[in-house]
C-alpha cells in the first residue's frame, strides 16, 4: 500500500474502519469456507482433523458449524506428531503445514521452547507478505512514521519476533531498522541505541526495565536521554501492567505499546484498554472454554482460551486452523475510549502457567502486577518457587522477591505485611516471601522465566 496521507487515522483505511462489524463478519465467513477447503486439500494434519470429526469442508456453512465440528488443536497435538516422527523437524513441518507451503518456505524461527520442544514457526513467502500488512497496521497505530529508526532488541537467533521483523517492516516507507538483538547484551544494546540514534525500541518489557538500571552505569546518563519516543513491547506480560507501563513511560519519556498474543496492539489511551485486534480480514478469532472445549460467545468481558484460524492458509504460521497457543484472553467488544476500531483483548495468562493454590487459579502475570505496584520498595524481580510439578501448589505459595536499595532490613516485616495483604485481597493467596537483596536475581535480556522449579 502507498504511504498516502501522513495524518490518516489508520494504515489501511479500507479495512480497519470496518473491524468488528457485521460487514467484516460476512467477509470472514466466505474466506473461512475457502480456507477450510484449501486446508483439507493441502495439509495432512488438518485433513486428518476433518476425517476424525467425520466432516468435509463443504459441511461447514457457518461459524457455529465450524465450532461444533473441529476441536481446537495445540501443543499436545504437536507432541503426538513428534512421538510419530521423532525430532525430525522437516517431517514435523510437512505434516503440520503440507508440501505446497513447505515448498514456499523462506525462513524458520521458533518459540523460546520454555515448555519443552520449541514450536517451529516457518515463514513462507505468502505469509511474509501478509505479516507486512499486519505489522504496518500495528506500527501506524503506534505512531511509527517515515524518518524513524527502529532498534530491534528481541532475540534475533531463531526468535519468532526477532529476525522476521526485519522482513515485516521492509516496505514501511522511510524507516531504518537497527537489528541489535537481545543476544548482544545490555551494554551493546545501550551503546547501539545511542550510536545509531534509534528512537523506537522493540523488545521485551523485562529487558526495557533492565536497561533503566544499566544505562547510568554504561552510558553515564539516564535512559531518558536516549531519545526513545515509543516502545513496542511483547513476548511476556509487562506492557499491560499499569505499574510497569507507568514506570517505563516515566523513565524513558516514551509511549509504551503492548503487542502479541495474536494480531493486535494496544492504543494510546492513558489507561490500558487491552490490545485492539487488527486482523478480522486475515484471521478468525475465537474464545474457547478450556475445560469443555465449547465455544465462548464474544461478549464484552468474556474470558476463554484464545484460538484462531488463518483466512489466508497459504501463508499461515501463527494460527493455522483452530489452533491455540494456550493463552487465556479476556475480550472487550464495547467501543474503546480511544475511539479506534477493533475489539480488544487482554492476556490473562497462559493455560499451562496457571497455578492452583487451595483451588484458586493464580497466574504469574497477576503476581507480577502486584509486585510492580510497589515501585519504590521492590525492584520488580521475583521468582515463584515450585517444589512439585504444577498446577497444584501446596500452600503457601513460595515467592522470592527483591527489595530496592531504599528499603532497610528492619523495614522488611512491615513491607511483607503490605505485599501479602495486597496479594490476599486481589489474588486470594497468602504467600510465603523470601526477601532478596537488590540485583540478586539474574536479569534476562530475552524472556524472563519466573518459575523456579526445585523438583527438576
Amino acid at each position: 500500500m502507498e504511504l498516502g496521507d501522513l495524518n490518516r487515522e489508520y494504515w489501511n483505511m479500507d479495512i480497519e474502519t470496518k473491524l468488528n462489524t457485521p460487514e467484516i463478519k460476512e467477509l470472514q465467513l466466505e474466506k473461512l469456507k475457502t480456507a477450510l477447503k484449501w486446508q483439507y486439500e493441502h495439509t495432512p494434519f488438518n485433513r486428518k482433523r476433518f476425517d476424525k470429526a467425520g466432516v468435509k469442508p463443504e459441511d461447514i456453512q457457518s461459524f457455529e458449524d465450524y465450532a461444533q465440528a473441529i476441536p481446537v488443536a495445540g501443543q499436545a497435538d504437536l507432541r503426538e506428531i513428534i512421538q510419530e516422527v521423532g525430532l525430525d523437524m522437516d517431517a514435523l513441518m510437512r505434516e503440520l503445514f503440507g508440501p505446497s507451503r513447505m515448498d514456499d518456505l523462506y525462513l524458520i524461527t521458533t518459540t523460546s521452547g520454555t515448555t519443552g520442544i520449541p514450536t517451529p514457526y516457518p515463514n513462507f513467502h505468502a505469509g511474509i507478505r501478509e505479516m507486512k500488512e499486519l505489522f504496518h497496521r500495528v506500527a501506524w497505530r503506534m505512531g511509527m512514521r517515515p524518518g524513524d529508526r527502529v532498534g530491534l532488541c528481541f532475540g534475533l537467533s531463531m526468535h519468532a519476533a526477532g529476525t522476521p521483523q526485519i522482513l515485516w517492516f521492509q516496505d514501511f516507507p522511510g524507516i531504518t531498522i537497527v537489528p541489535i538483538g537481545a543476544e548482544a547484551g545490555t551494554e551493546k544494546i545501550l551503546q547501539f541505541l545511542k550510536l545509531f540514534k534509534a528512537n523506537i525500541f522493540t523488545g521485551t518489557p523485562s529487558l526495557a526495565l533492565h536497561l533503566i538500571e544499566k544505562c547510568p552505569e554504561v552510558l553515564g546518563h539516564p535512559v531518558k536521554d536516549l531519545g526513545i519516543k515509543l516502545m513496542m513491547l511483547g513476548a511476556e506480560p509487562g506492557a499491560g501492567i499499569p505499574e510497569v507501563r507507568q514506570k517505563l513511560e516515566s523513565e524513558y519519556g516514551a509511549k509504551v505499546y503492548d503487542g502479541g498474543g495474536g494480531y493486535g496492539c494496544s492504543c494510546d489511551y492513558p489507561i490500558y484498554q487491552g490490545m485492539h485486534w487488527l486482523a478480522d480480514d486475515l484471521c478468525y478469532y475465537e474464545l474457547i472454554d478450556p475445560k469443555t472445549g465449547a465455544s465462548v460467545p464474544m461478549e464484552n468481558g468474556a474470558t476463554g482460551l484464545m484460538a484462531a484460524t488463518s483466512l489466508n492458509p497459504k501463508g499461515a504460521v501463527w494460527f493455522d486452523m483452530r489452533f491455540t497457543l494456550n493463552d487465556i484472553h479476556q475480550v472487550f467488544t464495547d467501543p474503546c475510549p480511544c475511539g479506534k476500531t477493533g475489539f480488544r483483548y487482554k492476556i490473562v495468562g497462559r493455560a499451562d502457567d496457571m497455578l492452583k493454590v487451595k483451588g484458586v487459579p493464580v497466574y504469574p502475570a497477576s503476581i507480577e502486577g502486584v509486585i510492580h505496584s510497589f515501585p519504590k520498595e521492590l525492584t520488580g524481580a521475583f521468582r515463584i518457587v515450585l517444589d512439585e510439578p504444577p498446577p497444584r501448589v501446596v500452600p503457601p505459595l513460595k515467592l522470592k522477591i527483591e527489595y530496592t536499595e531504599n528499603v532497610r532490613e528492619e523495614e522488611l516485616p512491615y513491607l511483607e505485611e503490605k505485599v501479602r495483604a495486597k496479594m490476599k485481597s486481589l489474588l486470594k493467596v497468602n504467600p510465603a516471601i523470601m526477601w532478596l537483596q537488590p540485583n540478586t536475581l539474574e536479569r534476562a535480556v530475552k524472556k524472563t522465566q519466573v518459575l523456579e522449579k526445585t523438583y527438576e
